[in-house]
């Protein structure tokens, strides 16, 4: 009696060559992400870059990916923000300062050398940045002391105390001061804030980005317990 098994399984080999190469034939013309570079070499897949606010995703090559994560050269938005938040700080300083002579409540004081433990190194980081980076501070292209020396300011920048409500708060004491001070800070933290998240979608650099992520997670959780206190 005839053997049948051998015809039948070398059509089922031929059956299966067949189909593995037809799927392989099709994954090689599946995108045009994929297809071949002027080299002749086969590119990896792209990857999709989120856009700033309001603008579109971007599609790099493999290439140019790479050389975008790598390069954190700072831009003007990266400047601009610690130059800024130097002065927006120091404001914040002036404000501390007062509260031990002024304040009536523990918890405001406490509050306030708190402040003052963690802006008063974050401005030294952040001169310490710009001077790395050979930029200026905002003082020395001022020719002047750009209004951090004093705290005094005509609220330039999200946040910021006016001359005449640092008059206010310097001539208040007890609970005055204390109302006073928590509101003027928070309004100050929130502008903080504000200038922090800008510059995440508008800068380049990695520890400007450190630096601002920094002071919205420090400065927010301050904002919840001041107005808890209020």
């Amino acid at each position: 009696m005839p053997n049948r098994r051998g015809p039948l399984s070398a059509r089922s080999v031929t059956a299966a060559v067949a189909v593995v190469l037809a799927f392989a034939l099709t994954g090689c013309d599946s995108s045009g992400d994929d297809a071949q570079n002027k080299g002749g070499k086969q590119a990896g897949p792209s990857v999709i870059a989120p856009g700033k606010p309001g603008e579109e995703a971007k599609k790099l090559s493999p290439e140019e990916a790479a050389k975008k994560h790598d390069d954190d050269t700072p831009n003007s938005a990266d400047f601009t923000y610690a130059q800024m938040m130097i002065e927006h700080h120091a404001q914040a300083l002036t404000m501390t300062e007062l509260a031990p002579d002024r304040a009536e409540s523990t918890r405001v004081k406490r509050l306030a050398e708190r402040i003052k433990a963690g802006q008063g190194p974050e401005i030294d980081a952040m001169k310490g940045w710009i001077k790395n980076n050979g930029g200026k501070e905002k003082a020395e292209e001022d020719g002047g002391s750009g209004g951090h020396e004093h705290g005094h300011s005509d609220a330039p920048m999200p946040g910021m105390a006016t001359a005449a409500q640092l008059k206010t708060l310097r001539a208040a004491e007890g609970k005055a001061f204390d109302e006073l001070f928590l509101k003027l800070m928070i309004t100050h933290h929130n502008g903080a804030v504000t200038m922090a998240t800008e510059v995440l979608s508008e800068g380049n650099n990695i520890l400007i980005e450190e630096m601002a992520n920094d002071v919205i997670a420090q400065q927010t959780s301050e904002i919840n317990r001041m107005r808890g206190m209020s």
